[in-house]
């Protein structure tokens, strides 16, 4: 899903990105947080073959974490159909539907929001 995507130099120096990487500082996964208004998880992502082994959980801890110290009330999502069982399991919360974005994006995505209260 996301051979042909690119994190610039330019996208980590105006948004907090963050990595995780494995001993061996192999990238495992990373997530991007704008700041916003409005706030929101823009980018994560877990290598297949870290998957399953808790680095999107604690991710997904980091960026509340970072959230909350940012001063947020809460955190959007907008989400890969497939993730969206994740997303929940970490606390996040179904608010709706995004629709497709024409042509890049063919379908609806589920919309989500971490509450940091």
């Amino acid at each position: 899903m996301v051979a042909d995507y690119e994190v610039t130099a330019e996208y980590v120096a105006a948004n907090e990105v963050y990595v995780a990487e494995g001993t061996d500082e192999r990238l495992l996964g990373f997530y991007a947080l704008l700041l916003g208004p409005p706030a929101e998880l823009d980018l994560m992502f877990v290598a297949d073959d870290a998957q399953g082994l808790g680095v999107g959980r604690r991710l997904a801890t980091h960026m509340q974490e970072r959230a909350r110290a940012a001063g947020l009330a809460s955190v959007r999502v907008v989400s890969h159909p497939p993730s969206e069982g994740f997303y929940r399991s970490v606390g996040a919360i179904r608010t709706g539907t995004v629709p497709a974005a024409l042509p890049a994006i063919t379908w609806e995505r589920p919309e989500l929001r971490f509450a940091l209260g």
